[in-house]
């Protein structure tokens, strides 16, 4: 691929998530959604209408076998990452693979192994990372503008309606608020003081053996960290990170923040830093990057960092009893 071409994107999996991501890279000069597929064919053939999109495929392993296509985006529900990710990288396709990666530490050890063992790019898509308030936050906490970290808040809530069913209450599928949502509160507590010593969590289940809620408390050397998420109440979806010296805390829903307001001594700061379109367009934006530099990893979110991530997520599954067999 020479560095004046587009990068042509295939996508599986056209549900929600994968639209917002279609939308997102239209926005971006270097990039071609170029083939999606879908086992039912009318689905596929809808989605690719819409986003000008020229190929569809009925079966996933026909564009893994599209030699024109560079990367492909991984938006199935989580029980099938695993599988699809390894399969497309042994076809030679570099993988952005919706979070979390798996359910289990073991199947992403085996995933980021497949990137490593074919020499293509992999990561986790893990949006959050990239969008300007998080990098700019994280550049001011390591200048120690707020002094030491001791302390971090954040939740990721809503309410969803058990009676209408759908991929969050499906066990099969990894469903429940920990592996959908609970990753979020989870990552910014990683990026922000790393693994954790200790984790204590506690969850609320349905009837089906599906963590509802879970409350979460990570303790470090000198700080502590208490997360939560929700897929049956809501909240405010603000998250704050408290130093020896003010705190900041990210605008609502913090996870995709559009802005944030540092506080030292009683004097508030506000900052505003809108993300381009929903935000998707950053993360594809390092792909492209890492692709066009030859790198099978990112440096912002790397195949340790989503490993640390999966076995902190682990540990807490492990802790609370999900199991999804």
């Amino acid at each position: 691929m020479e560095n004046n071409n587009k990068i042509k994107w295939g996508i599986i999996g056209l549900g929600n998530i994968a639209n917002q991501f279609a939308a997102d890279l239209l926005l971006l000069d270097d990039a071609e959604l170029f083939a999606v597929a879908s086992r039912d064919n009318d689905k596929a053939i809808e989605f690719a209408q819409k986003y000008n999109c020229p190929k569809t495929y009925n079966s996933y392993d026909a564009l893994f076998n599209d030699d024109q296509v560079d990367i492909i985006y991984i938006a199935t529900p989580h029980d099938s990452h695993a599988e699809l990710s390894i399969k497309a990288l042994e076809n030679g396709k570099h993988v952005l693979c919706e979070k979390p990666l798996a359910l289990s530490y073991k199947d992403a050890a085996r995933m980021i192994e497949a990137s490593k063992k074919n020499n293509k790019f992999f990561m986790e898509a893990f949006w959050t990372r990239f969008i300007p308030s998080i990098q700019e936050v994280l550049s001011k906490v390591d200048q120690g503008i707020i002094g030491d970290i001791k302390y971090v808040k954040a939740d990721f809530a809503f309410y969803a309606n058990e009676s209408q069913g759908g991929r969050l209450f499906d066990k099969k599928l990894g469903g429940g608020s920990l592996f959908d949502i609970g990753v979020y509160p989870l990552f910014l507590s990683y990026i922000m003081l790393g693994n954790p010593k200790e984790i204590i969590a506690k969850s609320i289940y349905n009837n089906n053996g599906i963590d509802l809620q879970t409350s979460m408390i990570l303790q470090y050397e000198n700080a502590q960290a208490f997360l939560h998420s929700s897929i049956v109440s809501e909240s405010d979806m603000k998250a704050t990170i408290s130093g020896t010296k003010g705190h900041i805390q990210l605008n609502s829903p913090w996870y995709i923040a559009d802005g944030y307001t540092v506080s030292i001594e009683n004097q508030e700061v506000k900052f505003s830093l809108p993300n381009l379109g929903k935000g998707y367009t950053h993360e594809a934006i390092e792909c492209h990057n890492c692709i066009r530099n030859n790198r099978i990893e990112s440096q912002l979110w790397s195949h340790q960092n989503s490993l640390d991530l999966s076995k902190i997520v682990e540990d807490i599954k492990n802790q609370i009893g999900l199991s999804f067999s």
